[in-house]
């Protein structure tokens, strides 16, 4: 089976989902605006051919060449699986007149107020809100649901240009703030426990379901730069705390006419129970939660996914043998690094539980915080019992210190 995969070389996952592909029997054919000459050699060895533009996000631009590149080509298949690009993939498909999910249905995983419509028609409970081009629309919108309240890009990922307002002063800096995006929603705050429902379906049913705790939520990690986040995928998803989140997500796969393909969504469980939905994308999560995954079931969902794309019916649903527990971790001061304290102790012992560790060495200059999420690095741990392995991620957080000058 031939396939074309959007941006096979980034983000940092991207390679892993092209040498799945390659390893499932297809013939990959790239597309990306990185140099031919910079890709990786793994990359290298899973691409059949390659197409390099100019820019990955000039969708007209890249339609245009993509169909002069494969004229007279025979492809089944057009992927991506990272969030900017997922429309690409859909136009593609479109144009090319193959299978897979339309733009339309795309669109509702990438339009926060879109993806909010469909799922709350089908009588699930999504947060109230509105999608604001102006900011008279967004005083409107904020005068409807009142503080506290949320805004964020109608068409972001992640938790970018994303700010909790509790007041109408903040509402003032944060009107400021997005003035470059074009286009937000402003919605209800729900206060609870945040989590993710992932899975990868084929034909929108699911087989393989993932939930995994953001330790804190993400708006206040990326409000407090010495907190170090934490995620931890859940081992029994079994218990009953997860059974209507669970619940939710399976209804909101069929409420936006889920494919085949990956999907990460985030829902919060309120103190008194309910679930509410938070938002989807039809791809995985970043910042290495597909990592995190298989470390909790010691499988390859790489190539699992791309088995389901090629239509080979993977056996994913494998046992959830662990709780694995990312941390990123967040220098102190600013510039380049210079020492990391703690981490030979701490491999020392908890060296049975330590799956990976990648933190930038002395002498790189630390990253923006605000901007990334794996910040100045990271460790993934395991164990099969969650108070076990939580203890262990905030051992790392707390004890291994990351010093910049």
């Amino acid at each position: 089976m031939d396939v074309v995969f959007i941006a096979p070389a980034y983000p940092a996952e991207m390679p892993e989902f092209t040498r799945g592909l390659a390893a499932a029997g297809a013939r990959v054919f790239g597309i990306g605006d990185t140099p031919r000459h910079m890709l990786a050699p793994r990359v290298k060895e899973a691409l059949y051919d390659y197409l390099q533009v100019p820019r990955i996000l000039d969708e007209d631009d890249v339609l245009e060449r993509a169909h002069a590149w494969l004229r007279g080509r025979n492809i089944d298949r057009v992927e991506s699986q990272w969030e900017p690009t997922v429309i690409l993939a859909a136009r593609m498909r479109e144009r090319f007149g193959l299978p897979g999910m339309s733009v339309d249905t795309v669109l509702g995983f990438r339009d926060k107020q879109l993806m909010k419509d469909r799922i709350a028609a089908a009588g699930l409970r999504v947060p109230y809100a509105y999608k604001c081009r102006t900011e008279a629309a967004m005083r409107e919108a904020a005068e409807k649901i009142g503080f506290p309240l949320i805004v964020k890009p109608i068409a972001g990922a992640g938790s970018a240009d994303t700010y909790r307002v509790d007041d109408a002063a903040m509402f003032d800096k944060v009107i400021r703030a997005v003035k470059r995006v074009e286009v937000v929603s402003v919605e209800e705050f729900v206060d609870g426990e945040e989590f993710t429902y992932d899975t990868v379906c084929v034909d929108g049913a699911p087989i393989y379901e993932n939930v995994a705790q953001y330790l804190p939520r993400p708006l206040i990690a990326r409000s407090i730069e010495s907190i170090d986040p934490i995620i931890c995928t859940v081992r029994d998803l079994t218990q009953p705390k997860l059974q209507d989140g669970l619940s939710l997500g399976r209804g909101v796969l069929g409420a936006l006419g889920m494919g085949t393909g990956f999907t990460h969504m985030e829902w919060y469980r309120k103190a008194d129970g309910e679930v509410v939905f938070g938002e989807i994308g039809c791809r995985p999560g970043g910042a290495r939660l597909v990592d995190q995954m298989n470390y909790t079931s010691d499988q390859d969902l790489f190539l699992g996914w791309a088995q389901a794309v090629l239509g080979h019916r993977p056996r994913l649903a494998q046992p959830r043998k662990y709780n694995a527990a990312i941390v990123f971790k967040r220098a102190k001061g600013q510039g380049r690094i210079t020492r990391i304290e703690g981490l030979d102790a701490f491999k020392a012992r908890y060296h049975d539980r330590i799956c990976a560790i990648d933190l930038l060495p002395v002498g790189t200059h630390r990253r923006d915080w605000t901007q990334t999420l794996i910040s100045d690095g990271w460790l993934i741990v395991r164990h099969p019992d969650w108070n076990e392995a939580i203890a262990t991620a905030e051992a790392a957080a707390k004890d291994i210190r990351i010093w910049a000058q």
